[in-house]
C-alpha cells in the first residue's frame, strides 16, 4: 500500500474566543506564524512552537470539553493524487471535492474524510 502521508500538517482547534486562545498558546511558546479573517468574517490563526502547528479559528458552537479538536491535517505533496487514491479506497470527501483556501503565500488546497469514530482527517498541499 503506498503511504499517503508522511509529516502532521496542524491540528485544528475551534474556539469562541480566538483573542484569549492566542494568549493562552502563547504563554505556551506558540508564536503567531498565520492570521487572517476569513470572507465569511471568520477568525483564523495558526500558532507555531518549533515543528507543531495549531490552527485556531472562531465558532460560535464549541465542545469545550476533552476531545474537542476539530481535524487533525496531514501534509501531502500532491492533492490531486492523494484525492484519487483517497477515493479509490472508497473514502469520500467531506466536502465533496478539493477546496482552496487564500491561506499563506499562495493558498492551500485541502480535503477531509471521516474517519471511524467521527474524527476528521484533511489532507492538505500549500501552493
Amino acid at each position: 500500500m503506498k503511504v499517503l502521508v508522511t509529516k502532521m500538517q496542524h491540528c485544528g482547534l475551534p474556539t469562541k474566543d480566538i483573542e484569549k486562545t492566542i494568549e493562552f498558546l502563547g504563554s505556551l511558546g506558540f508564536e503567531i506564524a498565520y492570521q487572517t479573517i476569513t470572507e465569511q468574517n471568520q477568525k483564523v490563526a495558526f500558532l507555531k512552537s518549533g515543528d507543531v502547528v495549531i490552527e485556531t479559528y472562531e465558532e460560535s458552537a464549541t465542545a469545550e470539553k476533552p476531545g474537542a479538536w476539530d481535524h487533525v491535517a496531514f501534509d501531502v505533496e500532491d492533492i490531486e493524487k492523494t484525492f484519487e487514491e483517497v477515493k479509490e479506497r472508497g473514502y469520500e470527501a467531506l466536502e465533496g471535492s478539493i477546496q482552496f483556501l487564500p491561506f499563506w503565500d499562495n493558498g492551500v488546497k485541502f480535503f477531509t474524510i471521516m474517519g471511524p469514530n467521527g474524527e476528521k482527517l484533511e489532507f492538505s498541499q500549500m501552493l
